[in-house]
């Protein structure tokens, strides 16, 4: 039996000796190599933790201590250590989480995976303990180093600063990186102390020697380790950045070394305030092909061979992802007012290929979805047009921003929001299903919703020669789906797809639902009844000729992978009524709920939209027998249907 096998708690790891905790540790690691590559995952986070993780459960008492991570990914060493060996089904339905997930287990306490909230959940703990006499109890944050680049890790840090009686421990896991290399002035402030080479010579060197002595030595060595590490800090002033908060600084601690991790936790501990623990790592630690991997380390990674860390899958068709990256640097080679904006996410927003052919027109802010948008307003001030890429789940910390610093001002901004819709294994927080709801509220926005990679380039090509107002492009994740050529266009621009003889129903597909669409219009083709399929193209406003179509059709039914709370087909209806046409409308779309992770047809079919179901309900409605969407029945035979009599 393995090491690994006999943990069933973090008190199992009290029992073990140094040499074993070694082992397990290395035990770890093969284990998240073989198991992530299986179901795919966040691989090299992981991999860069285990010692800290090892270290944090040894120390403190999970779940008396509350742990909280940001953003979560870098919690599946946490799940090993806390009963939750089975990853076979890692981010599928009905297994573990990519994320902490309280229903998992009383040691997850955090959700969300949005980054840079972890110290003001343990602002708010910590505040809580202390008021309800709970003051033995501690509250530990890990926070990337990326996080530090989130405006709203240093609200908190400005309100933890403001109370020194608490047990809060903050451990910046400081590995360089986000997503990919963390950028900025804190990045650049962190850098000096992982790479000053005289703070870097003298500490190692120092270390070697009493290593060479053997156990005596390694004791002498941790004695002594604060008055060596406060003759080193001469050569950094990272300890007083914190200390002009009021807040007490440890490190920076070998992030691999178990020992030194334990002592600094433990003194840590012992200060009984607030405590920022600086923990130096290296993602994708002990895997080579993540090392290999300067990108983004394995950041994220689908199904792969262990050994070589090759993709097994390999897509026939390209991502959407992938056809933004090239068209954008199309436009921008022909258009110089335009210039990027990411929110650490250069490659998995596609803005790479950007940075890389003009490096000076690409700008990375850090994890500060807030200023990236403010940001973006003074540059079309200036005279440019900014095309900010992002998640279309992170566009929700912007909202403000994007109303009141971006709309009000009629500044000609572009939001690119990749990863709209229903986006599977990442799970709640990952969906990016707000979006059309929460934005077409912003008076004069303009959102476009393509359905294959030609619409993706036209629509996008339209966005940017927008200058007097908001502009959004949404596409969902993985690959482009099928192309659908228009039957004909409107003055207005909207696609119409199919065109029945008989106008009985208006399908409205918004974006990649134009396939799911078409499906659905040939299921009623063999029930008799014609639909007509149309792609409005700009969902929002809701174009002209949506509204007359919408005149001549018996039912309309919107489509769409959002919310039906607020979504395009809520603003159909609405226009509709405003236009005095009564057509019956039926708004399709996702429930107001947050979606567990699962797989993105398991999670459509959960919410009845696919062809099935959403034909058998039309055909309920025309005939005048309403069935349930969500109940799933099996098929009949087709029933002839007589359009003049409406049965």
């Amino acid at each position: 039996m393995s090491l690994l096998e006999t943990i069933h708690g973090p008190r199992d790891l009290d029992r073990l000796s140094r040499e074993e905790l070694e082992q397990l540790a290395v035990e770890m690691r093969e284990f998240l190599v073989r198991e992530v590559a299986k179901t795919g995952g966040h691989l090299g986070p992981n991999l860069g933790v285990v010692e800290l993780t090892l270290a944090m459960h040894r120390v403190f008492d999970s779940p008396h201590d509350a742990i909280v991570f940001d953003t979560g990914h870098q919690s599946y060493v946490h799940k090993l250590l806390t009963g939750r060996q089975d990853f076979s089904r890692l981010r599928e339905r009905g297994g573990l989480a990519g994320y902490p997930q309280r229903s998992e287990s009383e040691h997850d306490i955090v959700e969300s995976s949005h980054a840079s909230s972890s110290l003001s959940w343990a602002d708010g703990i910590s505040r809580a303990f202390a008021m309800t006499g709970q003051g033995d109890r501690y509250v530990v944050a890990m926070v990337g180093d990326g996080a530090l680049t989130g405006g709203m890790t240093w609200e908190a840090l400005n309100n933890i600063s403001d109370d020194n009686s608490r047990r809060l421990v903050m451990i910046v896991n400081d590995n360089g990186r986000s997503y990919a290399p963390t950028i900025g002035g804190m990045a650049r402030f962190l850098n000096t102390v992982r790479t000053r080479r005289a703070y870097r010579s003298l500490y190692f060197s120092s270390r070697r020697f009493f290593d060479r002595l053997g156990r005596p030595g390694q004791a002498v060595y941790r004695g002594t380790r604060g008055a060596i590490h406060g003759f080193l800090s001469r050569f950094s002033n990272n300890e007083a950045l914190y200390s002009n908060l009021d807040i007490k600084y440890l490190g920076p601690v070998d992030g691999h070394d178990l020992g030194s991790l334990e002592e600094a936790l433990r003194q840590a501990k012992a200060y009984d305030a607030p405590v920022i623990v600086h923990v130096i790592t290296q993602k994708g630690r002990g895997y080579e092909p993540a090392l290999a991997d300067v990108a983004d380390q394995f950041h994220a990674v689908g199904q792969i061979d262990p050994e070589t860390g090759d993709p097994l899958e390999h897509p026939s068709k390209p991502s959407w992802t992938s056809v933004f990256a090239d068209e954008i640097v199309e436009l921008a080679a022909r258009d110089p007012r335009l210039v990027g904006i990411t929110a650490a996410m250069l490659r998995p927003t596609g803005l790479h290929k950007f940075a890389e052919r003009f490096p000076d027109r690409v700008f990375d802010v850090g994890i500060a979805e807030q200023h990236a948008a403010t940001s973006a307003a003074g540059l079309a001030f200036g005279g440019l047009h900014p095309v900010v890429a992002m998640y279309a789940t992170f566009v929700n910390r912007a909202f403000d921003q994007v109303l009141m610093d971006v709309a009000l001002h009629r500044a000609g901004v572009t939001f690119v929001l990749d990863r709209a819709g229903v986006t599977g294994p990442d799970g709640p927080s990952h969906h990016g299903m707000w979006d059309l709801a929460i934005l077409q509220v912003v008076p004069g926005i303009r959102i476009a919703a393509p359905r294959d990679a030609t619409r993706l380039r036209e629509e996008l090509a339209e966005a940017v020669q927008v200058d007097d107002g908001p502009t959004v492009v949404r596409f969902s994740k993985g690959s482009v789906g099928n192309e659908f050529d228009a039957v004909r266009r409107t003055d207005d621009g909207v696609d119409v797809l199919r065109e029945a003889a008989h106008r009985d129903v208006l399908l409205v597909a918004v974006g990649p639902m134009a396939d799911l669409a078409m499906r659905v219009a040939d299921r009623l083709a063999d029930q008799g009844i014609g639909a007509t399929v149309i792609d409005p193209r700009w969902v929002i406003p809701v174009p002209g000729s949506v509204i007359e179509l919408a005149r001549e059709h018996r039912l309309v039914v919107s489509i769409e992978d959002g919310i039906r709370v607020g979504g395009v087909g809520t603003r159909i209806r609405q226009d509709l009524r405003a236009a005095g046409v009564d057509t019956a409308v039926d708004e399709l779309g996702l429930p107001d709920e947050f979606l567990e992770h699962a797989s993105r047809d398991q999670v459509l079919e959960e919410a009845g939209l696919t062809d099935r179901h959403i034909a058998r309900d039309i055909v309920s409605q025309v005939l005048g027998t309403r069935i349930p969407v969500a109940r799933p029945l099996p098929d009949e035979p087709a029933r002839e249907y007589d359009a003049e009599r409406g049965r």
